[in-house]
C-alpha cells in the first residue's frame, strides 16, 4: 500500500527557512512522481512544486520560483522542499502527494488552484504538516 509521511513543518519568522521533508513507503521514486500542494484556511488547495525521479523534470508555482528548491534521494524513497525566504502568505498545510501518472501531477500544478474533486483525482495524500510564518 502506498503511504507518504510529511514532516518539517512549524513556526517560522519571516525571511526563515524550512525543509519539509515527504517519506514514501510501498512505491519506489524511481517510478512515482511527487507533488506539494498547501491550503492556507479557507483557502482552496495549491501546488507548490512536483519533481519526476523519471526525468529529473520539476516544476513551481510562480509565488515560489527562486525561493523554494525540490529534490528527492531516491535511495531513502524521501522528496524534500527546502523553502528559503519564507513569507507570511507562505503559510499552509503543506501536504504531499505520490502519483504513478507524471503527467497527471504536473496538469494539476499547472493549474495553480484545485478543487476538492481535482484533488481527489490523486489518491495518495500525506496528513500534512502546518507551517507558520510570522511577520
Amino acid at each position: 500500500e502506498v503511504h507518504v509521511v510529511e514532516s518539517g513543518g512549524g513556526l517560522v519568522q519571516a525571511g526563515g527557512s524550512l525543509r519539509l521533508s515527504c517519506v514514501g513507503s510501498g512505491f519506489s521514486l524511481d517510478d512515482y512522481t511527487i507533488g506539494w500542494f498547501r491550503q492556507a484556511p479557507g483557502k482552496e488547495r495549491e501546488g507548490v512544486s512536483c519533481i519526476s525521479s523519471r526525468d529529473g523534470s520539476t516544476f513551481y508555482t510562480d509565488s515560489v520560483k527562486g525561493r523554494f528548491t525540490i529534490s528527492a534521494d531516491n535511495a531513502k524513497n524521501t522528496v524534500y522542499l527546502q523553502m528559503n525566504s519564507l513569507k507570511p502568505e507562505d503559510t499552509a498545510v503543506y501536504y504531499c502527494a505520490a502519483e504513478e501518472s507524471r503527467s497527471l501531477v504536473f496538469s494539476l500544478m499547472a493549474l495553480g488552484t484545485i478543487t476538492t474533486t481535482q484533488a481527489g483525482f490523486l489518491e495518495n495524500w500525506g496528513q500534512g504538516t502546518l507551517v507558520t510564518v510570522s511577520s
